[in-house]
């Protein structure tokens, strides 16, 4: 029998198809944790969403603008995302280690390992910023 595949599967690395997966965040739905808004700002960096970006970052540490347009030959192309480690310090504040893989333009792959924070306001989650 042969395997089933996801239709359009979600760059962030779930069973799911993109639509039923970071779409419906992407759509303007709230996160329901911390690793799971972790997952769809992977996705939308993977679909090129910058406003989404930008709306999930806190206000206290969020730039200005964001800018994903890039040269062809400088463009990001994203690999993976691999989850280590989803943590609550208590029920609006949360921390993520993952690796993200990618390309810049014809290089080799690197992997980004990264330890977030995130906090939560008026139900909401937000990307706060990165351990050093």
């Amino acid at each position: 029998m042969p395997a089933m595949t996801t239709p359009d599967p979600c760059p962030c690395g779930r069973p799911l198809a993109y639509t039923a997966c970071c779409g419906v965040y992407h759509a303007g739905a709230a996160a329901p944790d911390a690793e799971t808004l972790m997952r769809s700002r992977y996705s939308a960096y993977v679909k090129q969403l910058p406003d989404y970006l930008l709306a999930s970052w806190h206000p206290s540490t969020r730039p200005e603008d964001l800018s994903l347009d890039e040269a062809p030959a400088q463009r990001t192309r994203w690999l993976g995302l691999t989850i280590h480690m989803h943590t609550s310090t208590d029920p609006d504040h949360a921390q993520v280690k993952f690796t993200a893989r990618y390309k810049v333009g014809g290089g080799s792959a690197v992997k980004m390992l990264e330890h977030s924070r995130f906090v939560r306001e008026d139900g909401r989650w937000f990307y706060l910023d990165a351990l050093p």
